[in-house]
């Protein structure tokens, strides 16, 4: 029989750290929502004490996401523990995730000062009694208990057991032993997993959990060996984002598990046809594009273009494919989706099948801006559709809203823009010159909102083809050590640049209403 392996998702912690950007309270819920229908079984929702943004956010998904566990990441420090806990009263099913660093590196740099001992073997100790102390303290708020022994993959092997064979006692009920470095091989991490199911007495009472990063380009081949060794958790974000060069690829190790079933057998309960939706999801949110060549959801991941590779593929399509596109849900290519004739009906439909749910007033803002591209392309693609649902539906509150653009160029004159902005029921109109356009409309809005955060990226793509197509603008703008991402779409460009920026601008304004630093 198969062995079962549960997927705990870090997307919307691990994965948030690395996109330099903070996504709103309810982007990570519509994430989270799509987690679910992707069938995970654990969400780590995020790190609530780091920020009141944070906390509500892990406050939401725990009410209003209610299928898998939703686990809160914490230090071993009592303080997080609260915070984490209240978090997650509302959620159906709540994990605290506690840890502290267990490789001599981490001890002897985390915890150098003296009050944790002056030598290793007194920090050791200690910080063995931290570790216990804190799943103990978590356990007043639910008998789920992860502990992460941080940095195991170089920690002294001896001493590792000695830590998990404590954390369990004290009632954890899943260990993670993370490559928080990337630092090891295959051989070697599977090997590690192999000694903790064999060395800790106790460890039939826990599930062994895998964590592994990419330094090294091993996340996804140590998660797999892993496996092979008895771990039957592995911890994983969707595309493989994560710190410094990011986690193990949740759609590469759930494909690996079902595709090569006769070598690990063991498989998830992923419904895989939400693979790439779930994957372009995570993209669009987090404004990153996606490498063509992208194992198992890349653009290219089923393209066929070598005679001989065309020739075999259509002669029989498992001569150059080990999966099917559709079990993975790739959209059909070519399809036309929509038309101006296609009413409400057919775009909520359609909307559905993406894995967007609106309310009845926020699909009628979606189908008006529909109406609106559709009478200048005819033909509206999913992915038209997709960009259009992100500029119409805010994950903060717009408090600047865009009432007037004007764009004035010519040959040897400076390009200028009028910007007129409403707030608080008022028009604020600036006019500004730059070297370009977008430039003349950045500092138009600029002034216009009182602030001027850096510029860090501006990216803009055709969202499908042809001169009639939308254009989809991504920014990063930073203020005072915030970045935040903002996008904006139109078949005009200029505009989805001010949309893009005001995105971003907003969602500035609203963390500093919750106090985020």
């Amino acid at each position: 029989m198969a062995a079962r392996v549960m997927v705990f998702d870090t997307t919307l912690r691990d994965g948030e750290q690395a996109a330099g950007s903070r996504l709103g309270v309810e982007e990570k819920v519509q994430i989270a929502r799509q987690l679910a229908r992707l069938g995970v079984d654990v969400i780590e929702a995020g790190f609530p004490c780091s920020s009141p943004q944070d906390f509500k956010a892990v406050q939401m998904i725990a009410r209003e996401v209610r299928e898998p566990v939703i686990c809160g990441l914490t230090r071993a420090v009592s303080k997080d523990i609260d915070i984490c806990g209240k978090a997650l009263a509302g959620a159906a099913r709540g994990r605290i995730h506690t840890g502290l660093g267990v490789s001599d590196i981490h001890l002897m740099g985390k915890f150098g000062a003296d009050k944790y001992g002056t030598t290793l073997m007194d920090k050791r100790q200690q910080t063995i009694a931290m570790a216990v102390a804190a799943v103990r303290h978590a356990r007043r708020y639910t008998d789920d208990v992860e502990f992460y022994a941080e940095d195991a993959g170089r920690a002294d092997r001896d001493y590792l057991v000695e830590v998990v064979t404590a954390v369990i006692e004290a009632g954890v009920t899943v260990v993670n032993i993370p490559d928080t470095t990337g630092y090891t091989a295959p051989i070697e991490y599977g090997q590690l997993i192999a000694d903790i199911g064999r060395r800790v007495p106790n460890i039939h009472q826990a599930m062994i959990s895998v964590h592994c990063h990419n330094d090294l380009g091993m996340a996804v081949a140590n998660t797999l060996a892993g496996v092979g060794a008895g771990a039957r958790q592995v911890e994983v974000t969707i595309n493989g984002i994560g710190e410094r060069a990011g986690n193990a690829a949740l759609e590469e190790v759930v494909m690996a598990l079902r595709t090569r079933h006769d070598l690990f057998k063991a498989d998830t309960a992923i419904n895989s046809r939400e693979l790439y939706r779930s994957s372009r999801m995570v993209a669009d949110k987090l404004g990153m594009v996606l490498p063509a060549n992208k194992a198992v959801v890349g653009d290219n991941a089923f393209a066929h273009s070598s005679g001989i590779h065309v020739d075999g593929f259509l002669k029989d399509r498992a001569t150059y494919e080990i999966m099917q596109p559709e079990k993975i849900g790739f959209p059909e290519t070519g399809k036309v989706v929509l038309t101006a004739r296609t009413g409400r009906h057919g775009v909520r439909h359609r909307l559905e099948e993406l894995g967007f749910s609106f309310s009845a007033e926020e699909l009628e803002l979606v189908y008006q801006r529909f109406l609106h591209v559709a009478d200048q392309k005819c033909e509206v693609f999913d992915e038209d559709l997709a960009a259009i649902v992100n500029d119409e539906i805010r994950s903060v509150p717009s408090i600047f809203e865009l009432v007037y653009l004007q764009a004035k160029t010519a040959t040897g004159v400076a390009p200028t823009v009028t910007i007129g902005l409403c707030k608080d029921d008022k028009e604020h109109r600036q006019t500004a010159v730059g070297d370009g356009l977008v430039d003349a409309a950045y500092k138009a809005l600029a002034q216009a909102i009182g602030r001027k955060p850096i510029l860090e990226r501006y990216e803009i793509k055709a969202v499908t083809g042809g001169t009639e197509a939308m254009g989809k603008v991504t920014v990063c703008l930073l203020d005072e050590d915030v970045k935040v991402i903002g996008q904006g779409a139109s078949t005009d460009i200029i505009e989805a640049s001010v949309k893009a920026y005001l995105d971003a601008a907003n969602k500035l304004f609203a963390m500093d209403g919750m106090g985020v630093e």
